[in-house]
């Protein structure tokens, strides 16, 4: 491998390549202005020469339509934007939380845990619940259902949920997804 490519990495794959200036390949390419209009289909060496003129960057914002659609703005800038996408983005995706039930547990632990998991719903996460069987209690899974729905009405009680994934046997016991049912909440 030569000094100038970079090897494969997983991040690297995932993140598209952006092409700037010289580094686009088209002849003629849609240009967008830096106040958001359209200036139409020019060539590359037209729109080289506008970015140049007011100097900006000539930036392909796309590649997937002909020709490629490519916006006069500043590289550094159009990183951080594009940067604080993929945080907004990542920060209302949500994440899978874990509550594990045991086939003992008792109304009150299982009324905390119902607490602790409006909690999460709450803050837009979606909630995993186990229900371990061990051993003998593996024959009453009936009992352990019962228990399941029963921590899943409770829950139900103090904010609107619904199932993502209905009631699912496993090899040491069950397990159901909920999330927070924003319709119910915002009908009261």
């Amino acid at each position: 491998m030569d000094e100038g490519s970079i090897s494969p990495s997983p991040l690297n794959i995932l993140k598209k390549k952006t092409y700037i200036n010289h580094q686009i390949r088209a002849e003629e390419v849609r240009v967008i202005d830096s106040k958001g209009s359209q200036l139409g289909v020019i060539s590359l060496k037209e729109a080289l020469e506008k970015a140049k003129e007011e100097d900006l960057d000539l930036v392909q914002i796309t590649d997937k339509a002909t020709p490629p659609v490519c916006k006069l703005i500043d590289y550094g800038k159009y990183l951080y934007w594009q940067n604080k996408k993929e945080k907004e983005h990542k920060k209302h995706s949500g994440e899978l939380k874990g509550i594990r039930l045991t086939f003992k547990m008792s109304e009150h632990d299982m009324k905390t845990k119902a607490l602790a998991a409006k909690k999460f719903l709450g803050k837009g996460d979606k909630i995993k619940i186990e229900v371990k069987l061990r051993g003998r209690e593996k024959a009453l899974r009936g009992y352990a259902t019962e228990k399941l729905k029963n921590f899943i009405n409770q829950l139900n009680e103090l904010t609107p949920v619904k199932t993502e994934r209905e009631i699912k046997s496993e090899a040491r016991g069950l397990t159901v997804i909920i999330t927070q049912n924003k319709q119910d909440e915002n009908k009261n």
